[in-house]
């Protein structure tokens, strides 16, 4: 496993261009096997993920073609196979993302179960509650959620329990092709979800609401292929924006979108960046310092539980005191112990974490325990002083792509190097 490091030297600054959208990508290679026939996805990040859920849409039967850094041709005229295996299924949780499109297409799908993760349970009991309700038959055995129907998928009213995400993507991908109108109510309104009704409709999909908490979805008989563009990686993007405040920096990021930026962008000009944008760059300026500022994690268009650790990073270095309070995911607080260790005065309490800045943290060696945590141990290690080691990245990988190889082109001193013991400069 690699390790990174990081040698503190002061503000970032420059312009660092965003990659695709894990989070849109990976729907939407599911989403190719409701239609028959040649996709192109481009702006599809390189990452861990990507390379997983495009190996698995080649086992289930689709012709996979990558023609260049981040485009895909993606031929899905037979697809036959309705089993995603443990082997792909185990190394990311958004592999159940296949469960709908391989229903309504082949009515049946056969998935193992993802199980827990490192930042909680999340289970798919939404997903399945959703595709029941279209009237498909599940069955849980083995370790595998086995889910057939004998006739086409049939609309229904279907009120999620909680916002969840991929949870409405799979209902959505399954309802396309079911017969009559299915109306999702509690709804997630994350752009991922606009981004792949989008992408839906541009296959022929007939879909109203996204990006409220209502979405009505009127089934057609057959959808078609259709080629698509990733949208701006949404955390991607504020992580670099936090880089730049917890450096003092002067960065500019481009190939994002600022609007879906607005909850992250309100709490940094709160800790007194300066930030300006236009349709596709944001500027962050951080010359004064930053003040502290408390954040609570919400389901969009609110503070994003995938921003918190890196919020907290910042917030370990601030003027006064701050509470985050995490309510999205029960055990997202790992990365405390970690930032601790770098000299961060973080107390716990539940789920909130009370934090009192200090002028400078300490450069240490830590360990990543999940992606948003081993983002915010290096945010740390930007802004700490002397040398950071960060054991563990393989996670850094599965959500970020070429993250230090971007920060170097800022003015960082970061670099990676194979396990074992750190090479001295």
């Amino acid at each position: 496993m690699d390790k990174i490091i990081i040698e503190g030297n002061g503000p970032l600054a420059g312009s660092v261009k965003i990659s695709g959208a894990k989070n849109a990508a990976l729907p939407m290679f599911a989403a190719t096997l409701l239609a028959p026939g040649a996709t192109v996805l481009e702006n599809v990040p390189d990452l861990m993920d990507t390379r997983t859920i495009a190996k698995l849409v080649e086992v289930l039967g689709a012709r996979i073609e990558k023609t260049d850094d981040s485009t895909y041709a993606i031929d899905c005229v037979e697809i036959k196979n309705h089993e995603a295996p443990y082997s792909l299924v185990k190394t990311m949780r958004a592999s159940c993302l296949v469960l709908g499109p391989l229903l309504a297409r082949l009515g049946r799908a056969k998935v193992s179960l993802p199980g827990g993760c490192a930042i909680g349970e999340r289970p798919i009991d939404q997903h399945l509650k959703g595709l029941s309700a279209l009237g498909a038959t599940i069955d849980l055995s083995h370790g595998y959620v086995d889910i057939h129907t004998s006739s086409r998928l049939k609309g229904a009213r279907i009120t999620m329990d909680i916002i969840t995400v991929t949870g409405v993507m799979n209902i959505m991908m399954a309802a396309v092709l079911a017969d009559g109108e299915t109306v999702i109510e509690n709804a997630a309104r994350e752009p991922e979800v606009i981004a792949l009704a989008d992408f839906l409709r541009s296959m022929g999909a007939n879909i109203k609401g996204d990006g409220t908490a209502t979405i009505t979805i009127e089934g057609v008989t057959s959808l078609k292929p259709a080629s698509t563009t990733i949208i701006p990686d949404r955390i991607e993007a504020g992580t670099f924006m936090v880089a730049a405040a917890i450096t003092g920096g002067d960065v500019t990021i481009t190939n994002a979108n600022p609007k879906h930026m607005s909850a992250l962008s309100g709490k940094l000009k709160e800790a007194g960046c300066e930030i300006s944008a236009d349709d596709s760059k944001i500027h962050v300026l951080a010359k004064n310092g930053i003040e502290a500022v408390n954040v609570t994690t919400a389901p969009y268009p609110g503070f994003p539980t995938d921003m918190q650790a890196q919020f907290m990073a910042l917030m370990s270095m601030a003027r006064g005191a701050s509470v985050i309070e995490e309510t999205i995911f029960e055990n997202r607080f790992m990365h405390v112990a970690e930032l601790k260790r770098m000299g961060a005065d973080i107390k716990l309490s539940g789920n909130s974490a009370m934090i009192k800045g200090i002028k400078k943290l300490s450069g240490a060696e830590v360990m990543a325990t999940d992606l948003r945590a081993s983002a915010s141990l290096v945010l740390a290690g930007l802004s700490a002083e002397g040398r950071t080691v960060i054991s563990r990245v393989y996670h850094l990988d599965r959500g970020y792509e070429l993250m230090e190889k971007k920060l170097e082109k800022l003015g960082a001193i970061i670099r990676r190097e194979p396990s074992g013991e750190s090479k001295k400069q």
